[in-house]
């Protein structure tokens, strides 16, 4: 249980509900956090305040991975500003609007891509020699449903979700006998989210069947991705969270 103490994450989307309830679970388990936010600056600065007050760093920083210069900023000041290599890397900002596939136009095609798949690479890329050297990595992409079922987002955010797991697939077999783990974890129809497709006609329903019968937290998804992140022979793996929606 021990395995992470000490280690020091980036997490980016770390402002939002499953990034925040994250980052507390890797300061509970003693890890120094740089985390990125996109539009919630004061929700950022006040989630760093919590780490610190648990006795571990933290490091805000906006970030738009759009941006294709984003990911070595990103990278570089969370290293220089915690003085430590980066353990452990969560790619959990995410581009999600809901779009028919007859509205996707090239802007929003590209911003998808380049939020969703683009980043999480090149982030990886930046971090994995050191990780290798150091003979220890965890590398956790966040995917959705959307990845196997095409979900409602739209097309953009489906094939971008789904290419994740190409990436996992490739690179974890290369550095698995390097002390570095690639794994993606799939949530869907979690609350304290802006995922969730609105039932105009009646809020408080479920907007699709779940068979647990009620949405997911996002205290269960930070628990899953903390057992993963802990987890050295885990790799290679995509692991659905979604009440039973998709039989994986």
């Amino acid at each position: 249980m021990r395995t992470l103490e000490n280690r020091v994450a980036l997490v980016t989307g770390g402002s939002g509900g499953i990034g925040s309830a994250l980052v507390r679970r890797l300061a509970g388990a003693g890890v120094d956090v740089a985390l990125t936010y996109s539009g919630h600056a004061e929700d950022a600065e006040k989630l760093a305040d919590e780490v610190r007050a648990t006795g571990r760093r933290a490091v805000v920083m906006q970030a738009d991975f759009a941006d294709p210069d984003t990911p070595l900023r990103v990278v570089t000041q969370a290293e220089e500003q915690l003085r430590a290599g980066l353990a452990i890397l969560v790619a959990a900002a995410g581009e999600a609007r809901v779009t028919s596939w007859k509205e996707v136009d090239l802007d929003l095609w590209d911003r998808t891509q380049a939020v969703n798949l683009r980043a999480p690479f090149f982030l990886t890329q930046l971090v994995l020699q050191g990780m290798i050297g150091r003979g220890f990595g965890r590398i956790l992409y966040f995917s959705s449903i959307a990845a196997h079922n095409g979900g409602v987002v739209g097309p953009h955010y489906a094939s971008s979700k789904a290419a994740l797991h190409g990436l996992v697939h490739f690179l974890a077999p290369r550095v698995a006998d390097e002390g570095v783990t690639v794994n993606a974890i799939a949530p869907a129809l979690i609350a304290g989210t802006h995922m969730l497709p609105a039932n105009p006609h009646d809020p408080e329903a479920l907007p699709l069947p779940i068979p647990v019968g009620r949405l997911g937290t996002t205290d269960e998804v930070a628990d899953l991705a903390l057992a993963m992140l802990r987890n050295g022979y885990l790799t290679n793996k995509v692991i659905g969270l979604d009440g039973g929606l998709y039989p994986d």
